[in-house]
């Protein structure tokens, strides 16, 4: 599903925010991403999504090689992607609902669709009776569930998530991960960056390490 070949991406000259990487992550896993701050990770996962392009080597998703993409073909990809942020990025001025229908407008569904789906959705996540709030009105837990839910309401082929559990506490968190727990058995690919030791111990995957841009650990528990 997902496959680096001798990937590299440099913002300035003298430094490599990852160097020459190279991995594969089949479809239907579920893999952690972790390291230190500064290691690539979030590098890494905008170089998946297309917000970035790499100097060098080849990224390949669902079998269509990024790097030789027209930037259209891309934004077609991504309508099948979903990716969670660890700041949520709600559109404070829409309500929860319009939020979550506002990837399946990008695809053009009909309304009757756009509604049934992302109501279907927000009962996965609980939050079904704060439908017609807005983000403010939210906790920071329900928010994150509510940003997971745009995400999943596509039926993602992959799911990116970058530190989606860094600002709340152990019992949201345990939450949040129920929520990509159950993205991944109904066959979405999952890729979650933490630095969060815990989590990495309380939820057993292949987990893969970055330091200073490289790749230096791939472990399958």
């Amino acid at each position: 599903m997902i496959q680096l070949h001798g990937v590299s991406k440099a913002y300035q000259k003298d430094s490599a925010a990852l160097n020459d990487i190279s991995l594969k992550i089949e479809k239907g896993e579920f893999v952690f991403l972790t390291g230190p701050s500064g290691a690539g990770k979030s590098t890494l996962l905008k170089l998946l999504f297309g917000a970035e392009k790499p100097n060098r080597g080849q990224i390949i998703i669902n079998g269509q090689n990024l790097t030789r993409l027209a930037v259209s073909r891309i934004s077609l990809l991504r309508r099948r992607m979903g990716i969670v942020f660890q700041d949520f990025k709600l559109l404070n001025r829409r309500t929860i609902f319009e939020n979550v229908a506002f990837p399946l407008e990008i695809q053009g569904r009909r309304r009757f669709e756009i509604s049934k789906k992302v109501y279907q959705t927000l009962q996965q996540v609980g939050l079904e009776h704060k439908i017609h709030r807005h983000p403010l009105e939210l906790s920071g837990g329900e928010q994150q569930r509510v940003a997971i839910a745009r995400a999943l309401v596509v039926d993602p082929l992959v799911l990116l998530a970058d530190e989606p559990t860094g600002n709340l506490d152990p019992e949201v968190t345990l939450e949040i991960m129920e929520l990509f727990k159950l993205a991944n058995a109904r066959g979405s690919t999952v890729l979650l960056a933490t630095h969060d030791r815990e989590m990495l111990r309380r939820f057993p995957r292949r987990v893969l390490t970055l330091d200073g841009g490289r790749l230096v650990g791939d472990q399958t528990p």
